[in-house]
């Protein structure tokens, strides 16, 4: 019984989905056929119907271009009906009533006005299924932009008219001006307009160039997807840090913490940390809270996202949840593998380990060490650590990352512990700053920077004291982060989304050495754990893939695109 409820359900959605689909491609072909028609010649026996009517040539011309208008906006709307926009259904069926309308008074075109109605009956029909919401101050500015299209237009117009008159062939005092520039740019019809030299036709036709392109750029503006304008609130933060500190178990769950984020709270004790940019919403991990809130939370998300006209997807999950995600539609690849150390195990011993023995001795016999700076941290480290940072984002050509990481910044890099290496004169030359997990015992670190002139092996020297002391303070495992791409898609049984993702990162590795780090990771003897992106199907994974770039990086990651 409960099976054939949910597939009932499947089919009601499934249904529902190829409605909306249909009726936004329906939109786009009716634009189409507005625009052809506004075109094409009435059929003269309908044309002297109109004419024993009384209906004047002015009305005829105004509805032709009064159709052309509304094709031209029913194909800007037709994206957004397709996204479920509220804002575009009901531009959509204003307009397709006015459409209806012109297309009899200007030819008493039955066929194109029952497409426009038989468009509109869907459209009603659909009603419930247009529930995106709009940017509210896109849809303020949207307006304003109308009004001020109008108001421009209107002053250019009457002036333009009532200065060029000797370029019509009649002339314009300033009350016959401003009726001109109103009927050209309300009911696009110019009544008796008749340019007599080529600088008159020019200046007319400006005006519907300045109308068309005003009301579209407002057409646009109306139905842009919802913006994150403003940064969690101090309430919403403090409600997320205490569940983040009662149910976070991964190495991402201090970074769910990050200014940068905003929050969903999706149970009682459920929290969805995440970024959006354009059309994108990336959580960063799994939900954060109890196991039995997770179906509950990722589905509230997903309509949260869907009523924003937002495409939502979880970057870095676990394997735990993916039956859920699968559940409700979402789709899984693997990104990556995280390197987890198993702090009981490791040692130094062994042949395997020669490599790294050596470079400690010899690091050591050249006189640089290594210490732990607790929290807080005083003033002199914080330059200090922040000359190193400095230098090390010069030599990326870049910026700050985010996201999944942290950047420096005082307030945090004070409240961590954080490991240095000194060279032989005491000066710091290298760091990390390590971060424990909340609900496991473990330890992981976020940022690992040093000056670019240090020796080789200064980092294996650094992560090799930074694991012996983590296991001198009894944590269990030690998590050096994310190996992303490396070991996806590489096989011919491999997905190929998966195969994809392994193409694109052999383009990006110019930018990121994703092999090199690797294969660092690789020297501690970590195990890999796998690692997912989760998102709603195939055809969204190039704005996903986008939205992940873009929270991770914003604008830097075009700054060293440029730069290399």
């Amino acid at each position: 019984m409960t099976e054939n409820i949910s597939t009932n359900l499947k089919r009601s959605s499934d249904l529902e989905i190829w409605g909306v689909r249909f009726s936004a491609v329906f939109t786009f072909v009716v634009g189409m056929v507005n625009l052809i028609s506004a075109v094409q010649p009435a059929l003269l026996e309908r044309l002297t119907i109109l004419r024993e009517a009384a209906i004047p040539l002015e009305v005829r011309f105004g509805s032709r271009l009064t159709s052309a208008f509304a094709g031209f906006a029913l194909l800007l709307l037709a994206n957004g009906l397709f996204r479920r926009k509220r804002v575009a259904w009901i531009l959509t069926t204003i307009l397709l009533s006015v459409s209806m309308l012109s297309h009899l008074l200007k030819g008493l075109d039955f066929e194109e006005a029952g497409i426009s109605l038989a468009l509109l009956l869907v459209l009603i029909l659909l009603r419930h299924s247009f529930h995106a919401l709009s940017d509210p101050p896109s849809i303020r500015q949207g307006i304003l932009v109308l009004v001020g299209a109008v108001l421009f237009t209107l002053m250019y117009g009457t002036i333009g008219f009532y200065l060029l008159d000797r370029h019509f062939s009649t002339p314009f005092n300033f009350s016959q001006a401003v009726r001109q520039t109103l009927m050209m740019f309300i009911a696009f019809y110019d009544p008796g307009l008749q340019p007599i030299t080529g600088f008159g036709r020019y200046f007319a036709d400006s005006i519907y160039v300045i109308g068309l392109g005003t009301l579209g750029f407002a057409l646009l503006m109306l139905i842009r997807p919802v913006l994150v304008r403003q940064p969690a609130t101090a309430e919403e933060r403090m409600r997320a840090e205490k569940i983040i500190q009662q149910y976070g178990r991964t190495p991402l769950a201090r970074a769910a913490l990050f200014e940068d984020k905003s929050y969903f709270f999706g149970g009682e004790d459920t929290v969805i940390a995440y970024a959006t940019s354009g059309r994108g919403a990336m959580a960063l991990g799994d939900p954060i809270g109890p196991d039995h809130q997770m179906a509950m939370a990722i589905e509230k998300f997903r309509d949260y996202c869907s009523r924003n006209d937002w495409t939502p997807a979880f970057a870095s999950t676990l394997p735990d949840y993916l039956e859920i995600y699968r559940s409700l539609g979402f789709e899984a690849t693997c990104i990556g593998y995280e390197a987890i150390v198993d702090l009981k195990s490791f040692t130094l011993e062994g042949s395997q380990n020669k490599g790294l023995r050596n470079t400690i001795s010899r690091m050591e016999r050249n006189g640089y060490t290594t210490e732990v700076l607790l929290p807080p941290l005083e003033d002199k480290f914080i330059h200090e650590l922040q000359q190193i940072s400095d230098a090390w984002l010069t030599s990326r050509h870049g910026g700050e990352m985010h996201f999944s990481v942290g950047w420096f910044e005082e307030n945090y890099i004070r409240h961590s512990p954080v490991i240095v290496v000194r060279g032989a004169d005491g000066e710091i030359i290298a760091f990390a700053n390590l971060v424990s997990e909340y609900q496991k015992n473990e330890l992981t670190l976020d940022l690992m920077r040093h000056f670019s002139n240090v020796p080789n092996g200064t980092m294996d020297f650094l992560f090799v004291r930074m694991l012996q002391w983590a296991k001198q303070q009894g944590y269990d495992h030690f998590s050096l982060g994310l190996s992303a791409i490396v070991g996806v898609g590489e096989k011919p049984e491999d997905p190929r989304v998966e195969q994809a993702l392994h193409t694109l990162a052999e383009y990006v590795s110019r930018f990121y050495n994703f092999k090199g780090l690797h294969a660092f990771k690789e020297k501690f003897h970590p195990h890999w754990e796998p690692r997912y992106l989760v998102y709603p199907g195939v055809g969204s994974l190039p704005l996903v893939l986008t939205t992940l770039l873009k929270v991770h990086s914003g604008e830097n990651f075009l700054v060293k695109f440029l730069w290399n």
